[in-house]
């Protein structure tokens, strides 16, 4: 067998440790020594990084040692037969490498380092006394040495280290990389984050080049003067964007399949649960245009009440208008402080139900705080809108939300991390100080590792237990997506805001997890998820409000009855629902097979036809040599006689 090419190999884990300052008298017994040789015996290369305040050991494996760990987890992975077999180290040039060369993804390769971290035990005939901090305690037979010093303290965290050569590459060719606008180096993201940031990159950016199309229609529709025909140009506009959102969500499920076949990702062949609807059924959709009202008769009027309604509003408001976006924000920070507690009690309420996965109880959290986002998000606004009928006015608080809203998420989730990283120098500067008795003399922090510990992790705002940091990204996008399709009409260029906004959200989010937080544990993942489900709810929405926003800004003369203008309105939306559940009911099921480009499917076919060929070929050897031995014993009984 040819062995592969044995891969470079970094340092990917740390262990943070408590800093000796007087050494103990028996170093065989001690805490650190008995780690650290542990971690050398299980194939592990250490090395030892003294910090200011703590000590560091930093974990590398060699591919060998990978390997072995992988064929103790029994993992499956892609042969070049096209199955997934149970991985074997023995027989290793039967499977694929991963596109950039390495056997192992990042996701394998930190399950396997977990495996070989928090598998060490105690496999001698005695108990092993360890001592820390002038304390005895015992490591007795088959108990686990890691969460043994975890619960005595003595090991403080665990965590995945940046490799220094790979995030400066994808600093320079991602996160600072402005000219490519929204291109991105997904395959190297994939390699080192893992699938699911990879999948939510992918997302971000295909939803963002495609977010051109309705920016460039709407600046044109905001801008020209149609004339005769500008009451038409909204009910156009309308039906573009509903077309344009229920294409994007069809050609997102093809790139989805296509980013799974080339990361050698498998996936059932069922229904996926993050492409189903929720629920809904097509009986059960209430129009809310259940009476609409006449078009008028004088088309100078309707102009006047057009452009009074849907331009520009260039009055200078002064004080008022500041003092509008200053109360604006306050709102916004306190629905955040509110909702994230009503977060917290979702989370405890998640642990009586009866999920049967994590990903399951995952989704349920992201509907649960969806909705309560939704409601105070949408509350005020649908106010002005239904209530008020006040377009003016709507278009003011649609303005002053959506830029208030991302300047200030975008300066939370950017100078949060820093501040969290300067506060935690800070401390560790502040008690070094207080032990050595001097005020005086610059302390600095010279280990990259130590400087990594001290930054924050990639958290959920909500359940970190549930869900990592991509929840409040996927959660400001939503937002968004449903702010600028519910109000489209009365707000056209909110599209070429939130254009802008995402280009500058790829690269932020990029520049965030490169530099300011730590290296994410890696998760497992398919789709995005549960956050289609809502980008499809949020486009049934925007079929409704926005035909009840054309109808009532049809009805300047106050009366009820249906005519043909405001028919067509009414036509409009049952045509719009039934484009949309015609996607995702009447095509075939809504899964990533049925969405796969062609290649992938060809791909698919053949590799399964080669492993039917191998199997058939297999079975066949196994029932002829069974055959054969079967022979030779009636044969050998026959002498016998």
């Amino acid at each position: 067998m040819n062995r592969i090419e044995e891969e470079q190999t970094a340092f990917e884990i740390g262990v943070v440790v408590p800093k000796r300052n007087v050494e103990e008298e028996n170093e065989d017994c001690n805490c650190l020594e008995v780690l650290v040789d542990e971690f050398t015996k299980v194939g592990l290369i250490v090395e030892r990084v003294q910090g200011v305040a703590d000590e560091f050991i930093k974990l590398a494996a060699p591919l060998e040692t990978l390997g072995r760990a992988a064929a103790e987890l029994k993992l499956k992975k892609r042969t070049h037969i096209g199955m997934d077999l149970q991985f074997e180290w023995e027989e290793v040039d039967a499977f694929v490498k991963q596109h950039d060369g390495s056997l192992f993804s990042w996701f394998e390769r930190f399950h396997c380092y977990n495996h070989l971290i928090y598998g060490i035990v105690n496999k001698s005939k005695s108990a092993v006394t360890l001592t820390y901090d002038g304390k005895e305690f015992c490591w007795e037979v088959g108990e686990n040495l890691v969460p043994k010093l975890e619960s005595v303290h003595f090991i403080k965290q665990v965590f995945p280290l940046h490799d220094e050569m790979k995030r400066k590459k994808l600093l320079k060719n991602w996160a600072l990389n402005w000219w490519d606008i929204t291109d991105q180096p997904i395959d190297e993201i994939y390699s080192y984050f893992g699938a699911k940031i990879a999948i939510y990159f992918a997302f971000l950016g295909m939803y963002t080049r495609w977010m051109f199309f309705p920016a460039a229609f709407a600046i044109t529709v905001q801008l020209i003067d149609f004339g005769s025909l500008q009451l038409l140009v909204l009910p156009i506009f309308f039906i573009g964007i509903i077309l344009w959102a229920v294409m994007f969500s069809q050609f997102w499920k093809r790139k989805n399949s296509a980013l799974l076949a080339r990361w050698q990702i498998s996936y059932s062949v069922g229904v996926e649960p993050g492409y189903k609807l929720l629920g809904m059924e097509w009986g059960s959709l209430q129009s809310p245009v259940k009476a609409l009202r006449k078009w008028g008769t004088d088309k100078t009027n309707e102009k006047e009440v057009y452009q009074r309604s849907f331009f520009w509003h260039k009055k200078d408001e002064g004080l008022e208008g500041l003092s509008r976006f200053g109360l604006t924000a306050v709102y916004l920070f306190a629905i955040q402080r509110f909702t994230r507690i009503g977060g917290k009690i979702s989370v405890k309420l998640i642990k009586y139900e009866n999920n049967e996965t994590a990903e399951k109880r995952a989704d349920s959290l992201v509907y649960k705080v969806f909705g309560l986002y939704f409601m105070q998000t949408y509350i005020g606004v649908f106010y002005h809108a239904l209530l008020h009928r006040n377009f003016l006015t709507l278009r003011q608080v649609l303005i002053q939300r959506l830029l208030i809203s991302e300047v200030l998420e975008n300066l939370l989730e950017n100078s949060l991390p820093y501040l969290k990283y300067s506060y935690k120098k800070y401390r560790v500067r502040k008690k070094k100080r207080r032990e050595k008795g001097s005020s005086t003399g610059k302390i600095q922090f010279s280990s990259r590792v130590e400087k990594e510990y001290l930054k924050p992790s990639y958290t959920a705002s909500i359940g970190e237990e549930l869900e990592d940091g991509l929840f409040d990204d996927c959660l400001e996008l939503a937002l968004q997506f449903g702010m600028i399709m519910m109000f489209a009409c009365a707000f056209p260029l909110a599209f070429a805001f939130a254009t802008l906004n995402n280009i500058t959200e790829i690269r932020t989010d990029a520049l965030k997890l490169l530099a300011m937080l730590k290296r994410p544990v890696p998760r497992a993942a398919t789709t995005i998820g549960a956050w289609l489900n809502i980008f499809q709810f949020l486009i049934v929405m925007s079929i409704c409000t926005n035909c009840a926003f054309l109808a009532w800004f049809y009805d300047h003369e106050g009366k009820w009855s249906i005519e043909p203008g405001l028919a067509i309105i009414l036509v409009i939306e049952h045509i719009l629902l039934l484009i949309k559940f015609g996607f995702s009911r009447f095509v075939p099921e809504v899964t990533l097979v049925s969405f796969e480009p062609a290649w992938v499917r060809a791909n698919r076919v053949k590799n399964a036809t080669q492993a039917q060929d191998v199997c058939s070929k297999q079975l066949l050897r196994t029932i002829s040599g069974g055959r054969k031995m079967f022979g030779k014993v009636k044969e050998s009984e026959k002498n016998d006689l």
